[in-house]
């Protein structure tokens, strides 16, 4: 077995990513209740007992929401930076020492048999981080909440296997939508979520021929829609001659354990 995945649940309702190699099996936040996280590890029939620890990208409750619960019942290493393990300390309840674990910024750290590095993103948080993974000479990239992607991440995110990847907003949607202006302007701002098109133009920066799969991830309940985001994301592609599987996700499913070969 080389990497398997299955994005558990995304967009702004709750947010959770498994992954798991022959030695490890980690989970990438935790935005839905204890009871919702269970029944999403049931549906990929993954037993969330046997998990090996949980990464953590911010402290935004749609990506903490069942931390603390689901550490506690199946005593699980949790790993943050600094900044985000005081941002989110007092929301998810008391841990025991040995379970909390610091991750630095732009590191790179092996658990056993795969290679982890995290890399900073531009969203409004204390000091949010997002994934690489690589085992066995394959790779797999986690880059979501963040308002525009940096020559610096498209650099550490290039030439993966598979992506996860935002795709938030329809621009013309939200600038019509019942969203007050202050939020709107947060969305749309440096420090916000990646619209559909920008986020086509990133991807067509990073993707090399091995990229087999990408799943569309993080989108807006009010101000996107599946096939929109797919249409607008493939049309960018497609100008540039990219032709790729583009996947759904969504914020109570998850998609199936899909294998990187």
């Amino acid at each position: 077995m080389t990497l398997r995945f299955s994005v558990l649940a995304s967009g702004s309702t709750g947010n959770a990513f498994y992954i798991e190699s022959e030695k490890e099996r980690i989970l990438v936040d935790a935005g839905l209740s204890g009871k919702q996280m269970d029944r999403l590890f049931n549906e990929v029939h993954v037993d969330p007992s046997k998990l090996t620890g949980i990464l953590v990208t911010h402290e935004h409750s749609d990506h903490i929401k069942g931390l603390g619960i689901i550490a506690r019942k199946y005593n699980l290493p949790i790993y943050a930076n600094e900044k985000t393990w005081m941002a989110m300390e007092k929301s998810i309840g008391k841990l025991s020492l040995d379970q909390k674990f610091h991750f630095g910024m732009e590191e790179v750290k092996t658990f056993q048999d795969m290679d982890i590095e995290s890399f900073g993103v531009s969203h409004d948080a204390a000091e949010p981080m997002f994934y690489t993974f690589r085992h066995d000479g394959k790779k797999v990239a986690i880059v979501t909440d963040l308002g525009y992607v940096s020559e610096r991440i498209k650099k550490t995110v290039e030439d993966a296997d598979a992506y996860i990847f935002e795709a938030n907003h329809d621009v013309d949607m939200l600038r019509m939508g019942r969203y007050p202006w202050n939020v709107k302007r947060r969305i749309l701002g440096d420090s916000g979520h990646v619209s559909n098109e920008d986020s086509g133009l990133a991807l067509a920066d990073i993707i090399s021929n091995r990229t087999k799969r990408i799943y569309l991830a993080h989108l807006s309940l009010d101000n996107n829609m599946k096939d929109l985001a797919r249409m607008s994301v493939e049309s960018v592609l497609q100008e540039r001659g990219i032709t790729i599987d583009l996947m759904d996700t969504d914020p109570t499913n998850p998609t199936p354990l899909y294998e990187v070969i």
